[in-house]
């Protein structure tokens, strides 16, 4: 706390403080301690090991919580979406705001509960592939993520038959590709904020 003697009232500034020929009171002036690089924190994350810094990815546990997470959340968000158009789309006149509200509810709840289960599922499920593939070949490249992509689709699909599970392989592949197109692109062209 500043000693109240050497500001006039009312003011804390430094700028009144300096103006009215006044010191600022530093209690860490008679100490020979380094008090300003004492609070000096590094940006930067601080690794215990060499190798740990030397890698820029998530590890498998981190990965796939974020992509289970992230599966889900949008596919929540895109079957509450559809739920709603639906239930807007059967209104019939006549209905109450309480009926209505029941309705959007239902539908929201129920195409948001289905689509997110299934877009967890296909996160979970890439995920687990991707950080099998990076702990197979000990290289993180987009190989990876464009294998895991195709291994994802066909087995999602596998019990709807061979070819449908072949033609979700390859969106599965052809969509991690752009994927990873896109996050190389962004990260050349969009500056760092």
């Amino acid at each position: 706390m500043a000693d109240p003697r050497l500001f006039a009232s009312g003011s804390d500034d430094r700028a009144d403080a300096s103006a009215a020929g006044r010191r600022l009171y530093n209690p860490y002036q008679d100490l020979s301690i380094p008090y300003k690089t004492l609070y000096d924190l590094p940006t930067s994350p601080e690794f215990l090991f060499q190798e740990e810094a030397e890698a820029q990815r998530r590890s498998w546990g981190e990965n796939l919580t974020f992509y289970t997470g992230i599966g889900y959340l949008s596919g929540a968000v895109g079957g509450a979406a559809l739920g709603l158009r639906d239930a807007a789309a059967g209104a019939e006149p006549g209905e109450t705001a309480k009926i209505r509200a029941n309705r959007v509810l239902n539908a929201c709840g129920s195409s948001g509960r289905r689509l997110g289960n299934r877009l967890g599922v296909i996160g979970l499920m890439y995920a687990g592939m991707e950080s099998a593939m990076v702990a197979a070949r000990d290289r993180d490249d987009w190989i990876n993520s464009v294998a895991a992509g195709l291994g994802t689709g066909a087995l999602f699909r596998a019990t709807n038959g061979p070819r449908s599970a072949a033609v979700a392989g390859a969106v599965g592949g052809v969509l991690a590709g752009a994927a990873m197109a896109g996050k190389q692109l962004a990260r050349r062209y969009v500056p760092a904020i």
